[in-house]
């Protein structure tokens, strides 16, 4: 930020870094206070209202400085949260239920932001300031995710807890896509321009999705009736 800068863009810069701040913070606590308790859900919402205010400070911001690429990966941050979130109103599509318009919209918009920031990373990269490679492996995140979460308002999902998967998994990867943008803003400036400043929270976050689903399914997983 510069001295001359627009007083509006001082404005939102100070709400996106309290914002940002309050994620940080809250998104672990959120995390170990106990699944569907008033706390975990006071401290989830108020995760999901801080990644909102962070995607909507972002965007306008990363256009003025412009940093493109912080406003793509702004949208699939927060639509992680969110569909994390509205999953929990979905529970009934394992029971043949259908998704409302905002979750197609959600889903659409966060695909399509995606594609684009996939194809201009390869195609444009100096249009939106990102290592190709980097750029395209984010955007296939969030294609992937918004698909996946689109294909299962139409093939319905067979697993009765797949809404506790989903809400865990896009909570955390909403996590991991903050994390990657506080990278690139900060650790850029102390080690450089490297592939691995981009892509850390990716490399310690996926697995720790993949671990933490994988624990779930074996406790939720039917338990077989003992031998009479």
């Amino acid at each position: 930020m510069h001295a001359l800068d627009p007083l509006w863009v001082k404005i939102f810069l100070a709400i996106h870094i309290a914002a940002g701040a309050s994620s940080f913070l809250l998104a672990p606590v959120a995390l170990v206070t106990a699944k569907g308790g008033k706390q975990h859900k006071r401290w989830g919402m108020v995760y999901l209202w801080s990644m909102g205010i962070v995607a909507a400070t972002a965007i306008p911001m990363a256009f003025f400085f412009p940093v493109r690429f912080l406003a793509l990966v702004a949208v699939f941050s927060f639509y992680f949260a969110f569909s994390g979130y509205r999953v929990l109103q979905l529970k009934e599509l394992a029971r043949g239920g259908g998704a409302e318009p905002i979750d197609w919209i959600a889903g659409i918009v966060t695909f399509a932001t995606s594609a684009l920031l996939a194809w201009m990373s390869w195609f444009r990269p100096a249009s939106i300031e990102v290592i190709p490679l980097v750029g395209v492996a984010f955007g296939f995140i969030g294609m992937r995710g918004a698909a996946t979460q689109l294909l299962s308002f139409v093939r319905k999902p067979r697993e009765k807890m797949f809404w506790w998967y989903t809400h865990l998994g896009n909570f955390i990867g909403s996590y991991i896509a903050a994390w990657s943008a506080f990278s690139v803003v900060t650790l850029t400036r102390v080690v450089g321009n490297h592939w691995y400043v981009w892509l850390w929270p990716v490399m310690v976050g996926v697995p720790a999705i993949i671990l933490t689903t994988a624990y779930y399914q074996r406790k939720f997983a039917p338990r077989a009736k003992a031998a009479a």
